[in-house]
Order: structure tokens, then sequence, then C-alpha cells
């Protein structure tokens, strides 16, 4: 019988999903399916699909959606891996404000089948020790279950309860990472930060592969883009962690609920190190980025879902309460940027890796 020890961290492209609200903050729940079944692009697209996290307002939309989001997600990629010649993964983010909602999420999470579970430890309120919470708490949830499921830690400052403790300590991974069921560590940080847990990462492979995953995803860019040649080497600064402890396995973007096509793409060229189309794409999702910042600051979600919107994916771009919003004239300036990036998309990419609308024909 296969264990929880014989998994190996997904590699690729996991898109944390956002989670489609109507005005009055209700789930609107085709909307996420249709959201699931758009990143996956028939194959196309997403390796995985992230349920509730950051990009899902998981800290905005209760518990209980929280965990209503990851039985739909899990059930639409159910239904996409019946199709596809290929499996996609369902991750769910489990994290809630305090222990005692984590570990309910945790056990839904195993009920609902999902292939993983995604813990921020650091952005549970009242939880002193997180390695004790894991070691202790979360294993023995585990062991009372039939199922027992891999868990990857995500290291995100943004989300960190306590400022003065943004990361998780290296030393805290090796010590988890020790645990059968930790497989990995989602990163969301900057490249130094990123570096830190990539150089200790030998160590956390005392008994398996540990995958270390890119949060900030335009870093793949500059990580994986080689010095010389189309399929040049890798840089040397890099070259140097990949022999401590590994490149890092795969990119979780949340531009790609957008375009999950185009971010498929740049995660293969970037581990194949073909500098000259990392460039093209480049290009593309690079304009993205300066184009939600440039419709009204840090509103990336909101973007997101205007993005989805105008896809047809979605039928309302409402943000939870607390999330900042995409207003007029912003939202319009973000409809024209979006509506150039598609179409440079199209001009510098082959049809492949262009995302099409919902419906359209390729």
């Amino acid at each position: 019988m296969r264990t929880v020890e014989d998994t190996r961290p997904r590699p690729g492209l996991s898109v944390p999903v956002v989670t489609p609200l109507s005005e009055d903050g209700q789930l609107l729940e085709d909307d996420l399916r249709s959201v699931v079944r758009f990143v996956v692009q028939d194959g196309y697209g997403a390796d995985v699909v992230f349920a509730a996290g950051t990009t899902g307002e998981w800290d905005r939309i209760g518990a209980a959606t929280q965990r209503r989001v990851i039985q739909l997600c899990t059930e639409e990629v159910a239904k996409a891996n019946a199709e596809l010649g290929r499996p996609v993964e369902s991750w769910a983010g489990i994290t809630a404000r305090t222990p005692e909602e984590t570990l309910e999420n945790l056990d839904a999470a195993i009920a609902c089948g999902v292939d993983a579970a995604v813990l921020a430890p650091l952005s549970i309120r009242g939880l002193s020790d997180p390695v004790r919470f894991v070691a202790r708490d979360v294993a023995d949830l585990l062991d009372a279950r039939t199922r027992r499921i891999p868990v990857y830690l995500y290291d995100n400052a943004d989300i960190a309860v306590d400022p003065k403790v943004p990361h998780i300590r290296t030393r805290q991974v090796k010590a988890l990472s020790r645990l059968d069921f930790v497989r990995g560590i989602k990163v969301s940080a900057s490249k130094r930060v990123l570096g830190n847990y990539t150089k200790a990462a030998a160590g956390f492979r005392d008994r398996g592969e540990f995958g270390i995953y890119i949060g900030n995803a335009m870093l793949i860019f500059e990580i994986f883009r080689p010095r010389t040649g189309v399929l040049g080497s890798i840089s040397e600064h890099w070259q140097r962690y990949r022999m401590r402890g590994g490149l890092p396995i795969g990119v979780v973007a949340g531009p790609a609920n957008a375009m999950p096509r185009e971010w498929a793409r740049a995660w293969q060229l970037c581990r194949a190190g073909d500098a000259e189309r990392m460039d093209r794409v480049q290009r593309i999702v690079e304009a993205f980025r300066v184009g939600t910042r440039a419709a009204g600051g840090k509103r990336t979600i909101a973007c997101l879902k205007r993005a989805l919107l105008s896809r047809g994916v979605i039928s309302c771009d409402a943000v939870a309460e607390g999330t900042p919003a995409l207003a007029r004239p912003d939202a319009e300036r973000f409809d024209a940027m979006f509506e150039e990036v598609r179409s440079q998309a199209s001009e510098l990419l082959v049809p492949t890796w262009v995302t099409p609308d919902p419906g359209a024909a390729e």
C-alpha cells in the first residue's frame, strides 16, 4: 500500500485560484467550478489547483466557506482528471484564524479527497510553537485518519501574525521535514530568503524528497535564466544552490488565474533554460504585472477577478470585505491594459500557449 512518504512533490505550475463572490459576499459555486476548469485548460494549464490560499482570500471568507471552496475545487479537479491524459493535483489551503479551525479544515480537506494540504503556521493566531503544532496536533489528526495526505508549508511575511517573525526559520523547516507527511514549502519572499531555504534543502532531505516552490512568480525568470546560449547553463549563483539542495521544482502564480497557458509556458521555458523564448513570455507576464499596479495600486486579487469577468469565466468580480477593490476609472484602465496584453500574447506565442476564452475555438 502506498504511504504518504512515497508521494513525490508535484512539479510545475500551481495556480492559487480566486474565490468568486457575489456583491453580498456569498460564494458563487458555479463560477468557482468555472475557474477551476479554466485554469486547468484541458491539460495546458495548471499542474496543481490550489484552493483557499491567499489569492482565494482565505482569511476573509470564513472557515465554513473556505471548506466549501476546497470541496468544490477538489470535485472539479477530479472531473477534469477523468478526461485528461495527465493528472492535475488538488491542494487545499487549510490555514485558519485559530489552531482549532485549522485542524477542522484539515479534517474536511481529507474527507474531500484532496491530494495535499498547504499550511501557513505563522499566520495562525495564538500559536506559540509552530513546530509542536505540526508535529503533535497535525500529526495526531493524520494518524487518526485512514487516509493520510502530504502537507506543504507556506512562508509568506505578508500574512504572518507577528511582523517580528515574518519567516519560518530554516531550522524549524528542517525539523518539520523529518515528519513523513511534510513534503515541501512554498516561499513567497525575496530571492535572498528563497535562497536560504534552497541552500538548506539538502539538509531537509534526510528521509526523502522535499520540494521548494517559488511564491513570487516573477523570480523564475531570474533564477532559471541561463548565462550562455539558448539552452545554456543556469547562473553560477543558483547552480551552487542546485548542487547543495536542488533548484525549486515549481512556481505558485496568482496571475495564472487570468493567463494559465502563458504561465504554464513560462515555467516550461524557464526550466528548459530557453533564454530567447523566456524573453518573449516574460514580456507578456511582466506587462500584466505592471498593468495591475498601474490600474490603482496593489489590487491584484481585484484585477484577477476583473480579468476573469472580462473573459466570461465568472459572473461577478466582487471581492471579500477587507480586500482592496477596483473601481472606476481604474477598472476601465485595467480592461484596456488586459486587452493589450492578450494581443501581445497572440503576437509573441504560438496559439497552443495563448489562453482562449471559454468556448472559443482554438
